[in-house]
């Protein structure tokens, strides 16, 4: 795993020539009850705490798949305290709110400490409505009131290659860098497809690949996570009938990613109470092969 210091910045992490590796964290649900919330926050700030403190960068969501979430930036300004360097935390903002609240957040952003924000539009199918049409709309009103702020957008490789990369090469996209829609070793193909077209292009913003932490090949959990990412079920539920494991399918999918040119990626779905130690033994096994 990647050491950097604490003063290199989410961006210039992203620019070198090094492969970086980050974790992806939703926060705990808004409805839950009161003692199950403080239990869930709990965990997630020693998941925070102990991931940066290892030189790994935070992403944390924002309505991720819908649900209303707990305002992340609230908790971790309020109770995360000096615990972690904020600079290595970065929020996820979805347009899922008034606008008003977006804007108000990305000042509270750059005024507690935190220079990097992923802006997206965020599931239109699902919860509340967005408060812009397009993400790019609301990191173009962001970039106005908060122009040092290094902002993410988002692209999806599974679905038409030349309009994601247009979308991304557009003058008009604000960002400086991107993530990318769950991809893992079982579609590769969607993924070359786009790195391609990003290369003729000249596509010059940096990207995260997301890749999914499966934590068991139940059929029903993963019918159920199909409804908002693409999920390769036959493949992976061949792989836990095989003997494989969470880590090992999870480190297959870095290593497929890195070997057709993929450089920085997103672990996404870690539980909180072990993220750390998780993500260790994913890339222990992915730096080995």
């Amino acid at each position: 795993m990647q050491r950097l210091h604490t003063a290199y910045s989410f961006l210039s992490s992203l620019e070198t020539t090094q492969s970086t590796v980050v974790v992806e964290l939703r926060p705990p649900r808004a409805q839950l009850d009161t003692t199950s919330g403080i239990e869930a926050w709990i965990d997630t700030y020693h998941a925070v705490r102990d991931l940066t403190r290892n030189d790994t960068f935070v992403l944390l969501t924002d309505n991720a798949i819908g649900e209303g979430e707990e305002q992340n930036l609230r908790h971790l300004v309020a109770n995360l305290g000096n615990d972690a360097p904020r600079e290595r935390v970065v929020p996820f903002l979805t347009a899922k709110h008034t606008l008003d609240y977006c804007l108000a957040y990305a000042d509270r952003a750059w005024e507690n400490g935190f220079r990097s924000l992923i802006v997206v539009g965020g599931d239109s199918t699902v919860g509340p409505k967005r408060c812009v049409a397009h993400g790019w709309q609301l990191r173009r009103a962001i970039r106005e009131r908060q122009p040092r702020l290094k902002l993410g957008g988002w692209a999806n490789p599974h679905k038409n290659t030349t309009l994601q990369i247009e979308f991304l090469s557009a003058l008009d996209v604000t960002a400086e860098f991107y993530l990318t829609q769950i991809v893992s070793h079982h579609d590769l193909e969607s993924v070359e497809r786009f790195l391609i077209q990003a290369e003729q292009y000249k596509l010059r913003l940096p990207g995260l690949f997301g890749v999914f932490y499966y934590r068991s090949g139940n059929k029903t959990t993963l019918d159920i996570l199909s409804q908002f990412l693409p999920v390769p079920r036959t493949g992976l539920m061949q792989e836990f009938s095989d003997g494989k494991t969470a880590e090992e399918i999870c480190a297959k999918s870095i290593c497929a990613l890195r070997n057709i040119g993929v450089k920085n990626l997103y672990i996404s779905n870690l539980p909180p109470t072990n993220a750390a130690n998780i993500l260790n033994r994913i890339l222990t096994l992915a730096n080995k092969s």
